[in-house]
C-alpha cells in the first residue's frame, strides 16, 4: 500500500472515529496554496477542530505527535486561516488537534490517540 493511501485510510479512521464521539465532519484533504488541512470538524461545543492526522505502521521509532513541528504547525494555522476565511468563519472558535493512528499495534490492530488543542 502506498504511503498516501495508508494516510487516507488513517483519516478515515478518524473520521469515524470523530463522528462516533458526535463531531460533524465539515471537510477532508481540504487544499490551498499553502497546504492541506487533513480534517476540519465540529465538536459537540461547536468549536472547529483542525485536525491533523499522522499515521504510523510497522516498527517506526518515536510517536507520531512528534512530526508536527513548529514548522508544521505554521503550515496549519496559514491552512487553517484560508479556510476560515473562505467559509466566512473567521469569529468561530477554533482548535489543532492531532490525530495519532498506530496501524497494526500488536494483538489489538489499529490504534487512536486523539490529543486535543494539541497547540496553538
Amino acid at each position: 500500500m502506498t504511503t498516501k493511501a495508508v494516510g487516507t485510510q488513517g483519516e478515515a479512521m478518524v473520521a469515524q472515529y470523530l463522528r462516533k464521539k458526535g463531531y460533524t465532519i465539515l471537510a477532508s484533504q481540504w487544499r490551498c496554496r499553502f497546504g492541506e488541512l487533513d480534517l476540519v470538524a465540529k465538536d459537540k461545543r461547536g468549536t472547529i477542530c483542525m485536525v491533523e492526522v499522522k499515521v504510523r505502521s510497522g516498527n517506526h521509532k518515536g510517536l507520531a505527535r512528534d512530526a508536527v513541528d513548529y514548522r508544521k504547525q505554521e503550515k496549519l494555522r496559514t491552512s487553517a486561516s484560508m479556510y476560515l476565511a473562505a467559509h466566512d468563519w473567521m469569529e468561530e472558535s477554533v482548535r489543532f488537534d492531532v490525530a495519532e493512528v498506530y496501524m497494526n499495534s500488536g494483538l489489538f490492530g489499529n490504534k487512536i490517540i486523539y490529543l486535543e488543542d494539541a497547540f496553538r
